[in-house]
């Protein structure tokens, strides 16, 4: 089989290299950028930061007093996802095939290229372009899968580049730490540790069966990664615009408890989706088609975000304010349009720590046991909402059709 070239690039710092692009004098200074709130989280912060232990996802009071002297700025969804879509056209127009895996991280399938010209030195110049053109710093590692390029980005960092040689992937890997393997959490982590496992080296070295007997089925899928070997295709890039969901009722209705579970079931699904395929949507729509078949429907606009918590009371808000016939109701559906890419962090300007927490352990169950594994108690017994796949793994979205309750 001919060997693949796969680039993974990843902007530095992203929210606070956009900062600084916008002010000059916060160049080389420590900032942060998340919510500013006593309960705020740290959305980015910049190289000046780290090095007194500040890193995302911490809270914002711990971060202010491990470095007191940072600049501390809320930030701005919208400015963020206008920068990550004038990256993604540069992208777009030079590469055949790509993938955004998130708002300032992409994928590229390089294979076959050398034809034409040198892979490495097209990703160098693709690089130098995106950062003459978007004024950004960015990163790349170039391997021949998506594992390995995504580990020599991030010991290129900051604004370098890194190429693995193809069959230089294990002599590459070896002397890091194996928490630079991704997949590697806090918990495996510390279970490595305890094994003696330091350095990825010595996964490199042990038989996969001892791995799988610590770590479960988990254990060959990293013992692999280890080993510089992935098979992760590349999944080409759809820009979806929006997602949407409704229900036909069996027989029309009026009841008022029924179509309210229905709706707040519905949001709450496509939150959920939203927040899997790593989007945010910024337009909420709920439609309502009466049994004489007049259909209406009201939107609203909104901060970016993926938070059921906001999505919920809007629809219930859309809805009230719709519902104004007094005539059995056909058909309901909600909507969510104008969507960006980038995963719940943005909504780290507003929320709280417990709020992510929640999240987080929500979805997780819901990754794991299925989306009806926790839901809503007002929304029992509205079993048909949902869905199974991913609508965000690039493929053109699916018109479903309606579906009776």
């Amino acid at each position: 089989m001919k060997n693949k070239s796969i680039l993974h690039l990843d902007l530095d710092a992203f929210f606070v290299s956009v900062e600084r692009k916008q002010n000059s004098e916060l160049n080389g200074k420590p900032l942060i950028v998340g919510g500013i709130g006593d309960r705020g989280v740290v959305a980015a912060c910049s190289y000046e930061t780290r090095k007194f232990g500040v890193h995302s996802g911490m809270a914002m009071k711990v971060a202010r007093q491990l470095c007191p002297q940072a600049t501390v700025i809320k930030g701005n969804a919208s400015t963020y996802t206008k920068h990550s879509k004038e990256v993604t056209e540069i992208i777009k127009s030079q590469v055949p095939s790509f993938e955004k895996a998130s708002v300032d991280e992409f994928y590229a399938d390089l294979s076959g290229m050398d034809k034409f010209f040198g892979i490495n030195q097209f990703a160098s110049e693709l690089r130098q372009t995106i950062i003459k053109e978007s004024g950004l710093p960015i990163s790349f590692g170039l391997s021949q899968n998506k594992v390995v390029s995504k580990i020599a980005t991030g010991e290129a960092k900051p604004n370098a580049e890194i190429i693995i040689p193809h069959g230089n992937e294990k002599i590459f890997l070896a002397p890091l730490s194996v928490n630079k393997i991704p997949m590697v959490g806090n918990k495996t982590f510390q279970k490595l540790l305890n094994l003696g496992v330091r350095e990825i080296k010595t996964i490199q070295e042990m038989p996969v069966e001892m791995l799988e007997s610590v770590l479960g089925k988990a254990g060959r899928t990293i013992w692999k990664r280890a080993n510089g070997l992935d098979d992760t295709p590349i999944i080409p890039y759809h820009e979806r615009k929006s997602i949407s969901t409704e229900r036909t009722f069996g027989r029309d209705t009026i009841d008022m408890v029924r179509l309210h579970a229905t709706l707040v079931a519905m949001a709450e699904s496509l939150a959920y989706q939203l927040r899997r395929g790593n989007k945010l949507t910024s337009v909420i729509s709920v439609k309502i088609r009466y049994s004489d078949y007049q259909t209406h429907s009201k939107q609203v606009k909104i901060s970016y975000t993926s938070a059921d918590h906001i999505l919920i009371p809007k629809v219930e808000m859309l809805f009230k304010q719709l519902y104004s016939r007094r005539l059995l109701i056909r058909l309901i559906g909600v909507k969510f349009s104008g969507l960006v890419g980038g995963n719940y962090q943005i909504n780290l300007f507003d929320d709280s720590e417990e709020m992510l927490n929640l999240y987080n352990s929500i979805d997780k169950i819901k990754e794991r046991f299925g989306e009806h594994s926790v839901m809503r108690a007002v929304t029992m017994g509205t079993k048909t909402i949902g869905r199974m796949g991913n609508p965000f793994n690039g493929e053109p979205p699916i018109v479903l059709a309606h579906r009776k309750q």
